[in-house]
């Protein structure tokens, strides 16, 4: 059947209770509510294979460990397993003495009775006690009218009530009791109060201690839950804070939300109630549950932790919650899901990416100045807080800009690139991520890097490779540098000169660059070099390291470039430092000025500032080389 063309014929919109006097607008969010994790009683009973008592303990110690202090684990009248389950629970010294544990009771007398005989023992229990309330419930579903709902209501409130005063004296149990007006959105606000008062009144009216120690516990909890979603939050809102203002001796109650997603607004009706007046939460961690789920406690914990408010729940290793709760419950978690999806923090877009790794550069910086404050495009909270590395904040598809490109390469291999080499790249890896349809990962991108610009190790060695080089100050006719295999000829000059470049990006004439002490010398320069496997000599002039090394590749090899575009910075710090040189070689037909045409990039990376310039100018020799053969000159 298609969908109604005028769908009021069917449906009748929410009516929301007129209340022009609400509060909550201007309300501010200072503190986390009370939250009770459901998990195993709501979520479990939504499960098409409901957890056993094996992955139910697994998950209750995971609870514990994320900070719960208040946790439903069944609903123990219903099923054998569920009763076991609570008594497992005491046999087995589960419960830390901080932690009250919760189950769930229809006013129902004999329900009600086997519930306090599976809870026999525990330390601290929350009896949790509901009834529909609802004209549709009451009408429908039990054939109630609102007296006989009532009166339901408070006579097995009096039931709980001496039970619990029973186990308490008997079995050293402290109890706390909490009664839902089940479809509390559903129902007529003023007359929910109404049963909630003669709930109250007669649970406050018992004479003996419902607490082990004897003590008179004086406070109630109210739990409003929107059993299915039916309106805008706002329209939530507003019930709760007129709830709250209606119930007499609020400061004798403890008011709780049991937010559902029908209309995926859990999360914001949840928010908005707390600003309404609410002190507790009840949820499931990541937000199963019956249909669309409960509200997800994750989601909300988080939300108060971007605000600066301690949630006081621990989800900083945020792929444990994950294997918990998909190995217990079966149910996979969305790569958007907030906070815990494995795209969450992961930018594809080019703009996107542009922005997070300005955005990072901005944060370092201002963290050196003492600045803790975290303020990043895109990322309302550090991924590290929830045990996320960074690698997977930018990740590269056809769609992604060369920012974002930039940002993995410079987080992998610590090489900032010249902006117009972050283009030139970024073209490589749009080629590739087209041509596979599939996503670039850091891997994919960081060896791309690696066999364009043919850097880390004979693997990606292209078809000029430098073994050894010398130069000669031609002045003196002594040699100023004897390179070494390993091409690091003078490590106390280089360390000197490379650390000089730390924190810092130097753009600059090359051969100045590398022999600011010998502004007018003039070199000869003698290479060793692998040309497609076989070993030669060459040799050129000028008036450095760079300019001679070119002199050279194209006297003895034919190959005619020069700099268009030099820089360098450091990698790594004090004895491990390294240099890191960029160069854009340009041939003789391109104009130097015109950067609209381009050249050809290349990186190399040594303990040797000098060799790693060498290196660089051998990276873009290559590219510019491409397949066409080597044209050595007859008198070479």
């Amino acid at each position: 059947m298609p969908m109604l063309a005028e769908p009021s014929q069917r449906y009748l919109p929410f009516k929301p209770v007129p209340f022009p006097n609400r509060t909550w607008p201007d309300k501010v969010n200072k503190t986390a509510p009370i939250w009770l994790s459901t998990d195993l009683r709501d979520g479990n009973q939504s499960l098409a294979n409901p957890m056993t008592n094996q992955q139910k303990t697994r998950f209750f110690r995971h609870l514990v460990q994320l900070g719960f202090k208040e946790i439903e684990v069944s609903y123990p009248a219903a099923s054998d397993t569920d009763f076991q389950f609570c008594r497992d629970l005491q046999n087995n010294g589960e419960v830390p003495d901080d932690v009250w544990i919760q189950v769930l009771t229809p006013a129902r007398a004999d329900l009600i009775k086997r519930t306090f005989e599976a809870v026999a023992g525990l330390k601290h229990v929350i009896i949790h006690m509901y009834n529909a309330t609802s004209c549709l419930f009451r009408e429908v579903v039990f054939n109630n009218d609102r007296d006989e709902t009532v009166k339901l209501a408070s006579d097995h409130t009096r039931i709980v009530r001496e039970l619990a005063e029973q186990y308490a004296a008997s079995h050293g149990t402290s109890f706390r009791f909490e009664y839902s007006p089940e479809t509390f959105s559903q129902t007529e606000t003023p007359y929910a109060v109404e049963v909630c008062e003669a709930v109250k009144k007669t649970w406050l009216a018992g004479e003996k201690s419902v607490w082990a120690d004897g003590r008179k516990e004086e406070r109630i909890i109210f739990n409003l839950p929107a059993t299915v979603e039916v309106a805008t939050p706002n329209c939530f809102a507003d019930q709760v804070e007129i709830f709250c203002n209606s119930i007499s001796e609020r400061e004798k109650c403890i008011i709780s939300l049991h937010t559902h997603n029908d209309r995926g607004c859990a999360v914001a009706a949840a928010e908005l109630g707390i600003l309404a007046g609410a002190d507790r939460i009840e949820g499931t961690v990541l937000g199963n549950g019956e249909r669309t789920g409960n509200v997800d406690l994750v989601t909300l914990g988080l939300n108060c932790y971007s605000q600066g408010i301690p949630p006081n729940l621990d989800f900083s290793d945020m792929f444990s919650v994950i294997d918990t709760v998909t190995e217990c419950t079966g149910l996979p978690v969305h790569p958007r899901h907030p906070y815990a999806g494995e795209l969450v923090f992961t930018a594809f877009s080019g703009s996107h990416q542009d922005a997070i790794k300005k955005g990072f550069e901005a944060q370092i910086q201002r963290e050196k100045k003492g600045d803790k404050i975290w303020s990043m495009p895109y990322l309302p909270i550090d991924p590290a807080d929830v045990g996320c590395t960074y690698e997977a904040v930018i990740r590269v598809n056809s769609q992604s800009g060369k920012g974002g490109i930039a940002y993995i390469v410079k987080s992998a291999l610590a090489l900032d690139l010249p902006r117009r080499m972050q283009i030139a790249f970024y073209k490589v890896v749009q080629d590739r991520s087209e041509t596979t349809g599939k996503e670039m990962t850091s891997k994919d991108i960081t060896t791309a890097f690696r066999q364009t610009y043919h850097l880390g190790g004979s693997v990606y060695d292209g078809r000029l490779v430098l073994k050894s080089f010398v130069t000669v100050d031609i002045r003196s006719a002594a040699p100023s540098a004897v390179g070494t295999p390993d091409l690091s000829p003078d490590r106390s000059r280089t360390h000197s000169r490379v650390a000089s470049l730390a924190g810092a990006v130097v753009e600059a004439s090359p051969d100045r660059s590398l022999d600011a002490n010998l502004p007018s010398a003039s070199k000869r320069l003698t290479a060793k070099v692998l040309i497609d496997g076989s070993l030669r000599e060459i040799s050129g002039e000028g008036n450095g390291p760079l300019s001679s090394f070119l002199d050279a590749l194209q006297g003895d090899l034919g190959i005619t470039l020069s700099i268009r575009e030099y820089t360098e910075h450091a990698v790594g710090a004090g004895s491990d430092v390294k240099a890191a040189t960029y160069v854009e070689l340009i041939p003789p037909n391109v104009d130097a000025k015109d950067k609209t045409k381009g050249g050809f990039w290349g990186v190399g990376v040594d303990a040797d500032i000098t060799a790693s310039g060498l290196k660089a100018v051998i990276s873009a020799a290559n590219g510019y080389l491409g397949q066409s053969p080597v044209q050595i000159p007859d008198d070479a």
